[in-house]
């Protein structure tokens, strides 16, 4: 393996040299710049828009995981939250009062091998558009589809030889797409569990794969410092993003609208690429980010537009989207910040944290937007 791969730590532990792996026992913007002026309206006189920064604050600490939390995601219908960890369980929470309301988790006394939980650490998970099942990516090599309304598992997908590190499911929730360890990208069929496409997608470990808004596109990110953009349906590669100085990419997900994509790399950059061009847009530089695969995320519910990021100080970072600048830190967690997630309809955020800390916070902003009118 390259010497980026050596040099890496993993997601919801402190991952071997080797990177990536969640289980302690295994490897395991778009307004214009507030700045111009509004060069379409003919009155020079009129004041420049006034970007009012956001003031999250922290409402609720949620614990219950035995390890680091590995990723965190709400629900697309916005009544869930999901957090995994690398104690190979997923716990479930109401998103409105952040009540508990289970935990997914390994062999029950009635379960069959195909049916039980995972038996290595958890990192990633993803919601079904109808918000009905999760997807769980894990050490242990498999992706497991649970029902939410159950806490069981309705399918095990097996394929990958190596830890399974990133899935998703497409907006029609009849696919899913996972990144491994083992350097491939795998599309499945999620009814019949059976993998329809295996992608021999980059030269070193899969950092990240995300679906674009119609399911029509994957991106995918690696060790190999590359990101890959592929037509689904043929599973062709359209396009590579490339930095000058190739670091390591850590984490990929296309913008709400699909005409961006935001790439997480471990020089403690964020990055948005016009899609079309292949160009990058914008560089967002402030948190840290050396050693760990961090989430980032947009939060587009207020009036203002922000990219939000986990961070190795403890802090979750929130950058204006066309701005660039830093807008606020959160701060409250103890150790590294690695999942992030911001709620579909409301200004809410929540973070997840290593082992030290093993904590989800929900924040709130409490800012009035009407000051920048």
């Amino acid at each position: 393996k390259s010497e980026k791969e050596a040099n890496m730590s993993g997601r919801g532990n402190k991952r071997k040299q080797s990177f990536v792996g969640s289980s302690s026992t295994s490897s395991s913007q778009e307004g214009r710049k507030a700045s111009k002026s509004n060069k379409r309206t003919a009155d020079p006189a009129r004041k420049k828009r006034k970007v009012v920064p956001p003031k999250y604050n922290a409402s609720y600490t949620l614990s219950g995981h035995k390890s680091s939390v590995s990723s965190v995601k709400f629900s697309p219908d916005g009544l869930w939250l999901a957090s995994s960890s690398a104690d190979s369980t997923i716990n479930l929470w109401s998103a409105q009062d952040t009540k508990y309301e289970a935990t997914f988790k390994s062999r029950q006394p009635d379960d069959d091998e195909n049916s039980s939980g995972h038996s290595a650490g958890i990192s990633d998970v993803s919601w079904s558009s109808n918000s009905k099942y999760l997807a769980s990516a894990s050490d242990d090599h498999t992706i497991k589809i649970w029902d939410v309304s159950t806490n069981r598992v309705i399918k095990t997908l097996s394929g990958h030889s190596n830890y399974v590190f990133s899935v998703s499911f497409n907006p029609q929730s009849n696919l899913l797409v996972s990144g491994s360890y083992d350097e491939s990208v795998r599309i499945w069929d999620v009814r019949s569990g059976n993998v329809l496409k295996i992608l021999p997608a980059h030269s070193d470990p899969v950092t990240s794969v995300n679906f674009n808004r119609d399911g029509t596109l994957i991106v995918s990110s690696s060790v190999d410092g590359l990101c890959r953009i592929w037509d689904t349906s043929t599973g062709q590669c359209l396009k590579t993003l490339l930095d000058d100085d190739n670091p390591i990419v850590s984490f990929v997900k296309f913008s709400p609208n699909g005409k961006t994509i935001l790439t997480g790399k471990l020089n403690s950059t964020l990055r948005l690429w016009d899609y079309d061009s292949g160009k990058c847009k914008k560089t967002y530089k402030g948190h840290i980010n050396e050693k760990y695969c961090i989430f980032s995320a947009f939060s587009i519910t207020g009036d203002e537009k922000w990219v939000v990021s986990g961070s190795e100080d403890g802090k979750v970072y929130l950058w204006g989207l066309q701005t660039k600048d830093v807008v606020q830190k959160l701060e409250g967690h103890t150790d590294v910040v690695l999942g992030v997630d911001c709620h579909p309809t409301e200004s809410m955020i929540a973070s997840g944290a290593l082992e030290k800390d093993k904590t989800v916070k929900i924040w709130r902003d409490k800012q009035d937007y009407s000051k920048s009118e």
